[in-house]
């Protein structure tokens, strides 16, 4: 693009001054939303998980639709994997995945440790560790806990906190961050 003044202004730069006015304008859900504006109108999530092994690479999202098809399927791939339970996945857990991947500007897929959480399985976590919350948002579909190849917990859970639209947790022991759509809030070192 060029200006009346001859500058040349990139479309990330564009989109970048786009991002950081969201931030400031509106600290809300709005902004996870707003992140991924500036992708074509379309919205990707990309995840593995260790634990079943399975791989998911899918737009969930084109021109202001989501698409029930990949939702369905990205609600099957964030099962919890130990009860093979699933339910629909909240998608404003899904846009702060999304947007806070496309803020930290990687095509590495996230590795899934945990999404949806049948009560049984809250429970059980709940027995081992003092971390884990009696009401967990994983149990309403709510809440994604994830690591990133290349991107450190801070840089992750920064890219996430800028989004403003619900709880970050940094887990820097265990090497990830927890992402959900409650409050907004942080926590964790």
């Amino acid at each position: 693009m060029t200006g009346n003044t001859g500058t040349s202004i990139s479309r990330r730069g564009v989109l970048g001054a786009f991002a950081a006015t969201v931030i400031i304008a509106a600290p809300t859900f709005s902004n996870a939303a707003g992140f991924l504006r500036g992708s074509g109108d379309v919205r990707r999530l990309s995840m593995f998980s260790g634990r079943t092994g399975e791989r998911i690479n899918t737009v969930y999202w084109i021109d202001g639709e989501y698409i029930s098809e990949a939702l369905r399927e990205i609600n099957l791939f964030m099962r919890d994997w130990r009860t093979s339970e699933a339910i629909s996945m909240d998608t404003r857990t899904i846009d702060i995945m999304s947007a806070s991947a496309r803020l930290l500007d990687t095509d590495q897929p996230y590795q899934l440790l945990s999404g949806y959480r049948s009560p049984q399985t809250n429970a059980l976590l709940r027995s081992r560790s003092r971390g884990v919350a009696r009401n967990s948002l994983h149990m309403k579909g709510q809440a994604a806990d994830l690591r990133l190849a290349g991107r450190s917990v801070s840089q992750m859970a920064r890219a996430a906190a800028s989004c403003r639209a619900g709880g970050v947790g940094k887990y820097s022991g265990s090497n990830f961050v927890h992402m959900d759509c409650g409050v907004v809030r942080t926590w964790g070192r």
